[in-house]
């Protein structure tokens, strides 16, 4: 991908993948910021990464700004589900004695590969953040971050308590020494259908290693079932909820950093992501950074009937696309992710 031999560059890298969407960068740290950071990470935090990324002195008074590595993803992981029944939800397909045989075996095959592509994505190290979604529970992601090789990493996870039928959720995973957790919220979509049910929209926000503060949204909009057409009041409500929540933040911060990211269920084109995308006022419009397919590095990230769509992207509000070198938005999509089908 070309990025380590560009660490100096003052931009950030944006990656998406198959399946998968991801962002990366350097942060700008300075003397101050670094001091303020030191002060406010959290116990059983090791300062060691932000120490070596300290402002040194020139010898003449004045200082050197130095770079940290931010690299943020998005994956749908597809089914992340345990082995235990939940009575409130509708997992039964996914039981050892359900249709798809979902046998622990299985779950942690399941669960090693997903640690696969998250440490294939970081390179030479792992994504500061990374939002997922089709996530059925706690258990999964303390399995997922205690029980892989992603435990040598030290991520926290947040997660949704949302109301879809199977179950699953949305979740974010992060390095608490290069993004400081101050909360979350699982936030409902008001659906003008109101029976309407299906996976909240995370809200998390918290502090960047240069004292910024930085909103992350991720989601899993409506699926297409019953088709394109008929459901795609249920997205338009979705994006409409979503945008709401932007336009909330830009008020009180014009200059706002913001991250929406997820698997959308519409391609760029269409009406809920267009309706994402406008903002209340012209200047707060989101930039979709997976917009343009003739500006990406693969077909998609999703196959159907033997057509690529982009239905996974990443948005980004106009101060956080500053941070972005040009020719950053990628598809990740190493061989080892594809299969060869016709």
């Amino acid at each position: 991908m070309g990025i380590k031999n560009k660490l100096s560059l003052k931009k950030i890298t944006l990656f998406t993948g198959s399946c998968l969407l991801i962002l990366s960068g350097c942060i700008n740290l300075n003397a101050q910021s670094q001091k303020r950071v030191n002060e406010k990470l959290q116990p059983g935090t090791s300062g060691k990464s932000l120490t070596e990324s300290r402002s040194k002195d020139n010898g003449n008074g004045s200082t050197k700004t130095s770079y940290q590595d931010f690299r943020v993803m998005f994956y749908n992981v597809e089914n992340l589900f345990d082995t235990y029944d939940d009575p409130h939800k509708n997992d039964n397909e996914f039981l050892p004695d359900g249709a798809m045989r979902w046998t622990p075996g299985r779950y942690y095959r399941h669960l090693r590969k997903t640690a696969q592509v998250i440490t294939a994505v970081g390179e030479w190290g792992t994504p500061a953040i990374c939002g997922l979604c089709e996530v059925e529970n706690d258990t999964v992601l303390v399995h997922l971050l205690n029980r892989t090789p992603l435990r040598e990493q030290h991520y926290n996870y947040c997660i949704t308590t949302g109301n879809d039928a199977r179950g699953i959720n949305n979740a974010l995973i992060y390095q608490r020494d290069k993004f400081r957790y101050l909360g979350h919220a699982s936030e409902r979509i008001k659906f003008t259908n109101k029976n309407k049910r299906s996976r909240d929209i995370l809200h998390v926000w918290g502090e960047l290693i240069n004292g910024e503060r930085l909103d992350i949204f991720v989601c899993h909009f409506p699926s297409r079932t019953g088709g394109e057409k008929e459901s795609e009041p249920d997205r338009v409500d979705a994006a409409k909820s979503l945008r709401r929540l932007c336009d909330s933040i830009f008020k009180t911060n014009d200059n706002a950093n913001i991250i929406v990211m997820g698997d959308f269920n519409d391609n760029p084109y269409d009406k809920s992501i267009q309706t994402l995308i406008k903002g209340a006022k012209a200047k707060y419009n989101l930039i979709n950074l997976f917009g343009n397919p003739d500006k990406l590095n693969f077909g998609g990230s999703h196959k159907f009937q033997g057509e690529w769509s982009q239905l996974d992207q990443m948005m980004v509000s106009p101060n956080w696309n500053k941070y972005l070198r040009e020719g950053s938005p990628q598809i990740f999509a190493r061989s080892f992710l594809l299969s060869k089908k016709k």
